[in-house]
């Protein structure tokens, strides 16, 4: 069952073509959950298979991640706070969820937008208090992109290596998922000590 399952995903994602990669991963950026690998894996291995060209496959995943993440910018940005909480289950999103992604945030500016299109359950959430906090959307943009790109490249490689075995691409996929986020605590931390030895290097003020 599961390996007829993993043919239709890769027939689906044959048949919607590269247009449909970009929508599919809009909606998966966006606060609708949908997970990212049963698109991009599969397109992955399609472009082993010459179906498809892996760098066109990874290109319209980023892209597609980018227009969700910037509708879901604009929501916040429009709705404000006090709305954007108070209609927060449309957006199946709880407070809990949105207060975790916004502390992630400030605490960490544009480097938590980056590694926070990385990690589970953060991905989708992290651009609503990145439209509340009003970011320079050019920024919001730039380190959106470069984390929604390492991630849908990620997973184009391992549906590129082991498309055709599920068995490897579940393990592939774990193992992956957990390199990831354990490289972005790796980074915050690289952030957070690389910030305080540029405090310690600023002369105190003069009085």
């Amino acid at each position: 069952m599961l390996q007829t399952f993993a043919h239709w995903l890769v027939d689906t994602v044959g048949a919607v073509g590269y247009p449909g990669i970009i929508l599919l991963m809009a909606v998966e950026s966006s606060f609708i959950p949908f997970p990212s690998e049963v698109v991009m894996i599969p397109a992955g291995y399609l472009a082993k298979q010459g179906q498809m060209h892996l760098g066109l496959v990874i290109f319209c995943g980023a892209f597609g991640s980018m227009l969700g993440a910037l509708a879901n910018y604009m929501i916040a940005a429009t709705l404000g706070r006090r709305l954007l909480l108070k209609y927060s289950h449309w957006f199946l999103m709880s407070p809990e969820k949105f207060q975790r992604a916004e502390r992630f945030l400030l605490e960490h500016g544009e480097i938590g937008t980056f590694v926070g299109r990385i990690i589970p359950v953060v991905r989708q959430y992290i651009s609503f208090p990145a439209g509340l906090a009003e970011m320079p959307l050019l920024r919001f943009s730039l380190w959106t992109g470069l984390g929604a790109g390492f991630w849908v490249t990620v997973l184009a490689l391992i549906g590129f290596a082991v498309g055709g075995n599920e068995q490897l691409v579940r393990q592939w996929s774990q193992t992956a998922t957990l390199w990831a986020v354990g490289g972005c605590i790796v980074l915050l931390w690289l952030y957070v000590q690389w910030k305080r030895w540029c405090q310690r290097r600023v002369p105190p003020a003069r009085g």
